[in-house]
């Protein structure tokens, strides 16, 4: 059997303390597909970007085990954490976090550089075309769209090739056209080089574009939607606010 890209373990996570504490995850197991497109939904309030961040090393268990692959992440101190993020995790956030001041080729560079690390000439040639950024490596942020921004940061994904790629709310601060050609980009690179991506959203749009949905409520895995379609999805989650009203 293979062994999942990423998976928690009776992963439970509690904020604050006392009588006062929030229990954003309550014993959670659930694994990601190595090679697949896997979305997280649920209500809001329901622990899914709780769940990624505890998935991608961004954030600590209070009980319970998280592996990227064989390795565990829990337990780990932050100098081996900070260097498995680094080189075996890619991030995808709503808000681009490029910086204004260098240009889309340095900063789709920029974690490689700081890590002293290069890419393979020929991927990034790759990457660079498949993404249509050819001939936007020169500008700046604020001279690229929202659209091409956020190709830039999925290019700063996959550069370094890593084990899974982390997209929290991608499209959130796109129109539907550029959202739509984002997700097809992800889309894309799971069909054609194998990448693994793990996405949360609320949109059911987006989450068609996966492979399977991942449902949570009340920090509880509560289903999940195999070959989802938008019209799977609404029904399902409007199944899931029901019981959790």
């Amino acid at each position: 059997m293979d062994i999942p890209a990423a998976r928690a373990v009776a992963l439970t996570k509690l904020y604050g303390d006392g009588e006062a504490a929030v229990r954003a995850l309550d014993s959670v197991d659930v694994g990601f597909r190595r090679g697949a497109f896997t979305a997280i939904m649920g209500p809001s309030g329901s622990g899914k970007s709780t769940l990624m961040h505890c998935l991608a090393g961004l954030d600590d268990a209070t009980t319970g085990r998280v592996y990227l692959g064989e390795t565990e992440l829990t337990g780990l101190d932050d100098r081996a954490l900070t260097e498995l993020r680094r080189d075996r995790i890619g991030f995808v956030f709503q808000a681009f976090n490029l910086l204004p001041v260098i240009t889309a080729e340095e900063n789709m560079l920029l974690p490689m550089r700081l890590a002293g690390i290069l890419p393979d000439p020929q991927w990034k040639h790759e990457v660079v075309t498949r993404l249509g950024l050819s001939d936007r490596l020169a500008h700046r942020p604020h001279e690229l769209s929202g659209g091409q921004q956020q190709r830039v940061a999925v290019a700063r994904a996959l550069l370094p090739r890593p084990d899974v790629i982390f997209a929290d709310e991608p499209t959130g601060n796109l129109d539907s056209h550029a959202g739509a050609e984002v997700l097809a980009l992800l889309r894309a690179s799971v069909r054609e080089i194998g990448q693994t991506v793990v996405m949360v959203t609320h949109d059911p749009a987006a989450a068609s574009y996966a492979d399977r949905v991942v449902l949570l409520a009340d920090g509880r895995v509560a289903g999940e939607i195999d070959s989802p379609t938008p019209d799977s999805v609404i029904e399902t989650m409007r199944g899931l606010g029901a019981r959790t009203c």
